[in-house]
């Protein structure tokens, strides 16, 4: 049964706003629901099947309160909040009102997680002093662990923030490069430090580093210290020998939060090695205070290919190795 019915946005530029630019935003709901969109001014009207019209409502809705709140809304947001309210769970924009919203402080820049899976790690990271994040590339592990900690810092709820993660190459060998120290690790602390660039101003990051309120290390630093009064993330934790996942785990001091992210499908430890991570997800499941929240292919925010890219090297041949090889 076919439907058409309008739908009347209370302010203007809020509207525009959830509309995108040329309306892009509209034209990502249309292919996700299959009905017509039509925005005039702040009136939008909706045509198609009434199941699927009710559908774009509660989005349009959903997303008209996320935008109002100050959160940026781009085709990503339209699709998992489409693909949410379609299997009955609780949207992106509940998250505002119920306080999962990220106060980075750049140009008052708020992070809202766009996932159940996301707010669910959000929420663990939130309340516990020790979060596991496993899943594919593009899911938002190490960008939301570094919106909180930003948030953290800011609040001064710690005192510092400590980023690391093995020095293993995906493959290539870099261990020959010229330059200094600092020179050689960039490349495996880039990806690090390219969210914490998304957050702080360049004067402001190089401030802290300075006074050692941030700190950005090889994994290798970390042995013999203890972490007090501190935000740390380990990131690419597939990457750890269970040596080096326990010698960090026993890093933690107190009034210290840390997260652990990694994805078991893209291991590049030597095949004879067993992944810090795999162990990890095994021996410490269910111990109180030890949160373990998983991502899978709805979860990615990356361009939508990368969710068709992962769908099908998880239904197609084996990776060259996953966690099941290194943990037995």
């Amino acid at each position: 049964m076919a439907d058409d019915e309008s739908l009347v946005l209370e302010d203007n530029e809020v509207a525009l706003l959830l509309f995108g630019q040329g309306d892009r935003n509209l034209r990502a709901l249309e292919k996700e629901t299959g009905i017509q969109v039509r925005a005039r001014g702040n009136r939008v009207r909706l045509s198609g099947p009434a199941l699927e019209c009710k559908l774009a409502r509660r989005v349009l809705q959903d997303l008209y309160e996320t935008a109002a709140s100050g959160v940026e809304i781009d085709e990503r947001d339209v699709r998992n909040m489409a693909r949410m309210a379609s299997e009955g769970l609780a949207p992106a924009g509940r998250a505002v009102a119920e306080g999962d919203v990220i106060e980075v402080g750049r140009r008052r820049k708020r992070i809202v997680p766009r996932t159940a899976n996301q707010r669910l790690y959000v929420q663990c990271i939130r309340d516990g002093d020790l979060t596991f994040g496993i899943g594919p590339a593009g899911t938002g592990k190490t960008y939301l662990a570094m919106a909180m900690a930003v948030q953290a810092l800011r609040r001064r709820e710690v005192a510092r923030i400590v980023l690391t993660r093995p020095a293993v190459e995906a493959g290539e060998r870099l261990g020959f490069l010229p330059g200094t120290l600092h020179e050689k690790v960039d490349p495996y602390l880039r990806p690090l430090t390219d969210a914490l660039s998304e957050m702080m101003d360049g004067d402001e990051v190089h401030r802290h580093m300075e006074r050692g309120s941030i700190e950005i290390a090889p994994l290798a630093y970390m042995r013999g210290r203890t972490l007090n009064d501190a935000f740390i993330i380990l990131d690419e934790g597939q990457n750890t020998t269970s040596e080096q996942m326990r010698m960090f785990l026993t890093r933690l001091g107190f009034d210290s939060k840390a997260v652990i992210n990694g994805d078991l499908t893209q291991t590049d430890l030597p095949r004879e090695m067993r992944s810090g991570l795999f162990q990890a997800s095994r021996i410490l499941a269910g111990i109180p205070g030890i949160a373990f929240v998983g991502f899978d292919e709805k979860d990615v925010v990356r361009h939508p290919l990368v969710q068709e890219i992962i769908r099908a090297y998880e239904n197609g041949d084996e990776p060259r190795e996953t966690g099941s090889d290194r943990g037995e």
